[in-house]
């Protein structure tokens, strides 16, 4: 692994098009929280547990602002985290502790719609989180050749991993979740939906290493 610095390339959607909109006002946050001593792993944890929250919130049918507000700080918090890194100093931890902890939080949202009504949504929550699946499996795939090979870009940012981009990556996942978190009887149309194409990313990845692009 590199630092905490992502290398993309594909074929991305709204991620680059967002960065110079975002990162500016989040790397100023990032400076304050490093100059008071916050950790980015421990900004990284605390929107793992907000992710959680949410997720479980959901799972009780509470409150949808709750849900809908312990999400998107959980969210903020993913963002925060590396911006907070690059003012102090990255490691190949935080970058690995930070890729695992979203994993943790993409599978525990469908898992949540699944145990609130197990009946309704457990064949789509079935569907979706094998589509996760699929698609975590070619893009570690593919940030490991790309590791192997020396890939880099700065079109996504600076993470952790260099990975082929997708029909889907982290702005419209997190649209995804607002949508039926905040209408949970969409779920299971917006869940199938969403599994074809995260299967369409996972299966264009899968060509671009086929292309010689990896």
């Amino acid at each position: 692994m590199k630092d905490e610095q992502t290398e993309e390339k594909g074929f991305f959607v709204f991620d680059a098009k967002l960065r110079p909109w975002i990162d500016p006002p989040l790397n100023r946050i990032g400076v304050t929280c490093a100059r008071r001593g916050i950790s980015a792993n421990a900004v990284t944890l605390a929107g793992l547990a907000l992710g959680l929250a949410a997720a479980a919130t959901i799972a009780v049918q509470g409150p949808v602002w709750l849900a809908l507000g312990a999400l998107l700080l959980g969210r903020f918090a993913d963002g925060l985290d590396g911006a907070i890194a690059r003012a102090t100093q990255k490691t190949d931890l935080g970058g690995y502790l930070d890729i695992f902890c979203d994993f943790i939080f993409y599978g525990a949202v469908p898992l949540a719609f699944v145990l609130r009504e197990p009946e309704a949504n457990g064949l789509a929550g079935a569907v979706l989180l094998f589509s996760f699946y699929i698609n975590a499996a070619s893009f570690l795939g593919f940030a490991v050749m790309a590791e192997k090979r020396g890939m880099q870009t700065t079109a996504q940012g600076q993470k952790s991993l260099y990975y082929a981009a997708g029909l889907l990556e982290g702005f419209e996942t997190i649209l995804f979740f607002v949508l039926i978190a905040a209408f949970p009887a969409l779920f299971v149309p917006a869940a199938l939906g969403f599994a074809a194409l995260c299967t369409v990313t996972a299966v264009a990845r899968v060509m671009l290493a086929f292309a010689g692009r990896v």
